[in-house]
């Protein structure tokens, strides 16, 4: 199959799942086929998935991260230690684990194409990671406690693991348990990647987007646990801050210089 019969593909499959969709028809525009099929990724519950329809997908995303490129974090160049800060998209960033900011259902985003980090790493790790933190769920048999931190096979995504964390949501100005919980995440996460014997974790700017954290205070709570953490355990673990907006690249340049 051709990229575009794979998308073509998907977005009938999907659609077909699921009666509302039954009658979609596929637009011409190939910009707006890619975001269709966004949406409905986002949308699919997380029920089991045929091996055709998973293997369609699975070549589809592969051929998306072929065009849109990896960066490697070994080839990192660190800042500070073993402290690396990145400016780019975590869904290409070949690292043992990337931390996704998750909401306490742990299931993603399902808002159609949301532009939160948790919608992207769902999107392109396919339809297997919602499936997989459904599974983790259940087991569970209660939400993620903030601060509390679940790690998942990342499927498609060039990194191996997701690291799944729920940071504190602000809703006034900010207090000591915010700030806490915060630190919280970074520690949750640190543990689960030493836990697993991993080299390297990417962290994206957990709570400050839609859980209103305020940008300044949350990279200085994340530096000073990340540094703490790494000066007690000595675990020669690479650490990435990535960025992707530029005031946080310059928040966490100055801290880290």
């Amino acid at each position: 199959m051709t990229q575009e019969e794979r998308l073509d593909y998907l977005i009938e499959t999907l659609a077909a799942e699921q009666p509302r969709y039954a009658d979609l028809k596929l637009p011409a525009d190939r910009g707006e086929k890619r975001a269709l099929l966004r949406a409905l990724f986002n949308l699919r519950p997380p029920l089991p998935a045929a091996d055709r329809l998973l293997a369609v997908q699975d070549e589809y995303l592969a051929e998306e991260l072929r065009a849109r490129g990896t960066t490697l974090a070994a080839e990192l160049a660190p800042l500070s230690g073993d402290i690396c800060l990145w400016q780019g998209d975590i869904t290409t960033l070949a690292a043992d684990a990337v931390v996704n900011a998750a909401n306490s259902a742990m299931l993603g985003c399902f808002v159609p194409c949301h532009r939160c980090i948790d919608n992207a790493i769902h999107t392109y790790a396919g339809i297997q990671l919602r499936l997989a933190c459904h599974e983790l769920m259940e087991r569970q048999g209660y939400e993620e406690p903030t601060g509390g931190a679940k790690i998942t096979p990342a499927f498609n995504l060039p990194s191996r693991y997701v690291i799944h964390t729920v940071g504190p949501i602000v809703y006034a100005s900010l207090t000591r348990r915010e700030r806490d919980e915060l630190a919280s995440c970074y520690r949750s996460c640190l543990k689960l990647a030493r836990e697993n014997g991993l080299k390297s974790i990417a962290f994206c700017c957990i709570s400050t987007g839609e859980f209103r954290f305020p940008n300044a205070a949350a990279a200085e709570i994340a530096v000073d646990t990340v540094r703490e953490f790494l000066k007690e355990e000595g675990v020669g673990m690479r650490v990435i801050f990535n960025v992707f907006k530029d005031i946080d690249r310059e928040i966490y340049a100055g801290l880290l210089r």
